[in-house]
């Protein structure tokens, strides 16, 4: 497989080299996943905007899309960016597995967005009708429908990304998924 490089911040755009200052003021690193979106004079930005985007659905809520998301894609780069994240919006390492296999029995209103989420991921978007209604049922809305859709999306682009340029990991690996 022909590697990608992951640029440096002096191998990038002057736009991307700002936004690589803000990455590594805000998180002390530019994670290589973003440094290889930055290959592109406009993808970092762009990516950036939807990621950091006004939602509906909290911090929490989000990171169980991504966790579903990238576990369904199997993204090791992403699953082990959002077990760290994970960790930090207050899921237990059993939490953050359980929700990995797909289920959240220790919260009903998550249980439902991680099924719903993993149905979508898997169906391609062809989510199961009874699975919507589980979700309205649980006491989410059509905006956080809305906003679930457009978190998938988000990392579907990275767990892509990461799928076809295979650039290495530099966060701890995420512990293996036992059944």
């Amino acid at each position: 497989m022909t590697t990608i490089h992951v640029p440096s911040r002096d191998q990038v755009s002057p736009a991307n080299q700002a936004l690589f200052d803000t990455l590594k003021k805000g998180l002390g690193m530019v994670p290589n996943l973003y440094a290889t979106l930055a290959l592109s004079d406009h993808a970092l930005g762009s990516y950036l905007a939807l990621q950091n985007a006004k939602s509906s659905l909290d911090a929490k809520s989000r990171e169980v899309i991504n966790l579903v998301v990238s576990q369904v894609n199997s993204c090791q780069y992403c699953l082990s960016a959002h077990t760290v994240i994970g960790a930090m919006v207050g899921f237990t390492p059993e939490q953050i597995l359980e929700i990995r296999r797909g289920t959240a029995s220790f919260d009903a209103r998550l249980d439902a967005l991680v099924r719903l989420v993993k149905n979508i991921a898997l169906e391609r978007g062809h989510a199961d009708p009874a699975r919507v209604q589980a979700f309205f049922d649980a006491g989410w809305t059509p905006a956080n429908l809305v906003d679930a859709i457009v978190v998938i999306g988000d990392k579907t682009v990275t767990n892509y990304l990461h799928g076809t340029t295979q650039v290495p990991v530099d966060f701890p690996a995420a512990p293996a998924l036992t059944h």
